[in-house]
C-alpha cells in the first residue's frame, strides 16, 4: 500500500491502490474470522470480564448463614448481648429459689467502711430525738413499698432518710422504759428534725398515749429475726429499655443494687422514692446484685423484667 508523501506529490496508480485495497480486505476477513470462531470470543468478551466468577463471593466473604470453613462463625445475639439474653431467656420468676439467686458474702468489713456504706444511720449507735405519730391509712409511704397490713411502721425525718437509704431499715424505739421495733416506710419532711421519727398510731400508742403528741425517744438499727426472704419489683413501665428497680423485705438496709452488663457491674442511681432506675436500659432484665451496709452482697439470677410484679428470690442477708 502507498502512503501520501510530502515529496512525491504524483497520484497513484488505479490498478496498485485497488490492489491495496482487496489486500486490505482479505486480511479483515480473517481476523474477524479468527476472533469469531475463537472459544468463549464474541462482543460480550469486554463486558464479561468485570464479572466475577459464580461461587468466588462465597469464598471471599461468607455470608452470615454459610460461613466458610475456615471463617469464625459469628456470636449470636445472646452471647453478645448479655442485657438481650437476660429479658429473653431469663428462667420464669417461679423457678426454684436456688436456681434463680445464689448469696455471696463479700469479705467483712473494716468499721470504717461499714459506718460509710450505711451513711447516717449507722450499727451499734444510739440515736436521741422525738416521736410523733401519725394516721398511716393504707400503709404506703414514700418508699413505695404500697399498701400493708403491718401497722409497726414509721416515717424517718429526711435528714436520716437520706434519699430513700432509710427505707426498710428496722428500728428499735424505747421511750419510758418500753421498747417496740418499727419498719421505715416513709419520710417526715420539715418541721421534722434530724433524730425524730413519725411512728404509727398504733405504734406510738405502744410507748405512751397519743394524747402525749410528743414523746422523748432513743432508738438504734436492728437487724431482726425474720423469716421473709427478699422479692425484687421492676416499676410501672419498666422494660429492656428503660427500667427501675426494687428490692423489697430486706433484712439489713440496702447500701447499693448493681446490675450486670458486657463490662461487669454498674451500680444504679437511687431515687427518693426507693427504686434504683437504668435510664438508659443498661441491665435491665439481666443479673441484680445487691450490697447491704455490712457489706453482703447477694447475686439474684432469673428476674424478668416485669412491671409492678413482686418475684421472690429465695435469699436474705444475714443477721447480724
Amino acid at each position: 500500500m502507498t502512503t501520501p508523501s510530502h515529496r512525491r506529490r504524483s497520484r497513484p496508480r488505479r490498478h496498485t491502490a485497488l490492489l491495496s485495497a482487496v489486500a486490505v480486505a482479505a486480511v479483515a476477513l480473517v481476523v474477524s474470522l479468527a476472533v469469531a470462531f475463537r472459544p468463549g470470543g464474541g462482543t460480550a468478551d469486554v463486558q464479561d470480564a468485570a464479572k466475577p466468577v459464580a461461587g468466588t463471593r462465597v469464598s471471599e466473604s461468607p455470608t452470615a448463614g454459610t460461613p466458610s470453613a475456615s471463617a469464625s462463625p459469628k456470636p449470636s445475639a445472646s452471647s453478645a448481648s448479655p442485657t438481650a439474653r437476660a429479658s429473653a431467656s431469663r428462667p420464669a420468676a417461679t423457678a426454684t429459689p436456688s436456681a434463680r439467686a445464689k448469696a455471696t458474702t463479700a469479705t467483712p468489713p473494716k468499721t470504717s467502711a461499714t459506718g460509710s456504706r450505711a451513711g447516717r444511720i449507722r450499727p451499734g449507735v444510739t440515736y436521741q430525738g422525738v416521736a410523733t405519730s401519725y394516721d398511716v391509712g393504707n400503709g404506703d409511704g414514700a418508699c413505695s413499698y404500697g399498701p400493708t397490713s403491718d401497722v409497726m411502721t414509721a416515717a424517718m425525718n429526711t435528714a436520716d432518710y437520706e434519699t430513700s437509704k432509710a427505707c426498710g431499715a428496722y428500728v428499735a424505739v424505747h421511750a419510758g422504759g418500753k421498747s417496740i421495733t418499727v419498719r421505715i416506710t416513709n419520710e417526715c419532711p420539715a418541721p421534722c428534725q434530724a433524730g425524730q421519727l413519725d411512728l404509727s398510731r398504733q405504734a406510738f400508742a405502744k410507748l405512751a398515749p397519743l394524747s402525749a403528741g410528743r414523746i422523748q425517744i432513743t432508738w438504734n438499727l436492728l437487724s431482726p429475726d425474720t423469716g421473709d426472704k427478699i422479692s425484687i419489683r421492676y416499676k410501672t413501665g419498666s422494660t429492656q429499655y428503660w427500667c427501675g428497680i426494687q428490692a423489697l423485705g430486706h433484712r439489713n438496709p440496702l447500701a447499693r443494687l448493681e446490675v450486670r452488663t458486657g463490662g461487669g457491674w454498674k451500680q444504679l442511681e437511687r431515687t427518693e422514692y426507693n427504686y434504683f432506675l437504668s435510664e438508659q436500659g443498661t441491665g435491665c432484665g439481666a443479673a441484680i446484685r445487691l450490697t447491704d451496709i455490712y457489706g453482703e452482697q447477694l447475686t439474684i439470677e432469673g428476674i424478668a423484667v416485669k412491671a409492678d410484679a413482686v418475684q421472690s428470690t429465695g435469699v436474705q442477708f444475714t443477721r447480724r
